[in-house]
C-alpha cells in the first residue's frame, strides 16, 4: 500500500451529512492513500489541526497497524466485506467500515458547518 495523501478536498475529503450529524470519508482500496492516511486526514480537516505539525497522531486512539490489518484482505486474498471498528479520535467518534465507509461524529459542543446560503429558488 502507498502513503501517498489524496486531496481533502470537496472531492475527496469530509462531506457533511447535516441529517444524521456526522461527517462521510470513504475509503478507496485502490486508491493512493491507506486507510489510516484516509482516516488522519479527515479528521485533521474536519478538527482543522494541522498533522504535519505533530497536533495529532492517530496512535493516541488506535493502533494504525492493526487497523490496516484488521481491514485488509483476508489470508486466502479475498476482501473483508463486514465488520467494523469504532474508536474515539479528538473528542470525535470515528466509525470505520469494511466497505470503506468512515462516519466520524463530532461532539455535542462542536461548530458545524454553516447552510448553504440561500440562492433565491424555491426547493419543491
Amino acid at each position: 500500500m502507498q502513503t501517498k495523501v489524496s486531496s481533502t478536498d470537496e472531492q475527496y475529503g469530509p462531506r457533511y451529512d447535516r441529517a444524521n450529524d456526522r461527517y462521510v470519508l470513504h475509503y478507496d482500496e485502490d486508491g493512493s492513500a491507506t486507510l489510516t492516511t484516509t482516516i488522519v486526514h479527515g479528521l485533521a480537516a474536519i478538527a482543522d489541526i494541522n498533522v504535519t505539525q505533530g497536533e495529532f497522531s492517530l496512535y493516541d486512539c488506535v493502533d494504525p497497524d492493526a487497523l490496516e490489518h484488521i481491514f485488509g484482505s483476508k489470508a486466502d486474498g479475498s476482501e473483508r466485506t463486514i465488520g467494523h471498528v469504532a474508536f474515539t479520535a479528538l473528542d470525535h467518534d470515528v466509525y470505520v467500515y469494511a466497505n470503506g465507509d468512515i462516519f466520524v461524529y463530532p461532539p455535542a459542543d462542536a461548530s458545524r458547518p454553516p447552510l448553504p446560503a440561500d440562492d433565491g429558488r424555491r426547493r419543491r
